[in-house]
């Protein structure tokens, strides 16, 4: 056998290999990003970028996904964790937290480090909301939604109204249809402009790690009602802070998959999605 025919055996037989031991797994009625990802030890954020999907991370009974393997590292003389972050496409911040290592990440030649985040943490309801999109997330260190239909909004809360939290134009409208899919309103303006809290209440969320949304807000209202606020340019207030209805909260911008200076802005009943439109003043 010559060795171009050789190597080409190895390759084909290499390439087997690699699709027999691949770990997948096919998506049953009723999972959601999160689900699967708390079954397979990984975390939604992992899933979401092994599978290369996009928001808002819809998934379909039928479907495979494939599970992400954790990755290490193992540090060698002169290594730093910004240098280690820097060459595996990581922040500090992210590889630090993975690794629970603290100021000032004091590094050791041999020590292993972990690249692939884990759910060791279990994510808050609210964060699962905005995350139940079809997907899911993780409290503050994201991860993202997957909507629950069947949760009923009582008659007394379907009197609830928000201010409008941008003064633009609506580029894009609610749509729970599989080709334009949007679980909020995407409202246009300026890089810069305010963005303002829609209802009093407290922000349970304000980062930048959920994937495609660029630098989010949640502000958690009273009755289980959620608002979130996305693709800002900065976020003018942390998590855990009590906002006022009005007050600003960002400023817009065009981060994570915004093409244009838009904000992304979504209501939520606990943990069912609906049309801003039907509850703003």
């Amino acid at each position: 056998m010559n060795t171009i025919r050789y190597r080409i055996l190895i390759c084909s037989l290499l390439c087997c290999f690699l699709i027999a031991c691949s770990n997948t797994v096919r998506v049953r009625r009723g999972d959601t990003l999160y689900s699967i990802a708390r079954k397979q030890g990984v975390s939604v954020r992992s899933l979401i970028e092994r599978n290369r999907l996009k928001a808002p991370y819809r998934i379909f009974p039928g479907q495979k996904l494939s599970i992400p393997r954790q990755r290490f590292y193992t540090v060698r003389k002169g290594d730093t964790l910004f240098s280690i972050a820097k060459k595996h496409n990581m922040t500090v911040a992210q590889l630090a937290r993975i690794n629970n290592l603290h100021a000032p990440y004091t590094l050791s030649v041999g020590q292993r480090l972990k690249l692939t985040e884990w759910d060791n943490t279990t994510p808050t309801s609210t964060t699962k909301t905005l995350i139940n999109k079809k997907a899911t997330s993780q409290t503050a260190k994201a991860s993202a939604p997957a909507t629950t239909k069947n949760v009923t909004i009582p008659k007394a809360a379907q009197s609830k109204r928000f201010d409008r939290p941008a003064s633009g134009k609506i580029i894009q409208g609610f749509s729970s249809t599989e080709n334009a899919h949007n679980e909020g309103i995407n409202i246009a303006g300026k890089i810069g402009d305010p963005i303002k809290a829609a209802d009093a209440g407290q922000v349970v969320y304000a980062g930048n790690e959920l994937k495609g949304y660029g630098n989010l807000m949640l502000v958690k209202h009273k009755d289980g009602w959620i608002t979130a606020y996305a693709h800002n340019d900065k976020l003018l207030v942390k998590k855990g802070v009590t906002v006022r209805r009005g007050q600003q909260i960002a400023t817009m911008g065009k981060t994570g998959n915004a093409k244009t200076p838009q904000l992304h802005f979504e209501v939520r009943y606990k943990t069912k999605v609906v049309d801003p439109q039907k509850y703003l003043r």
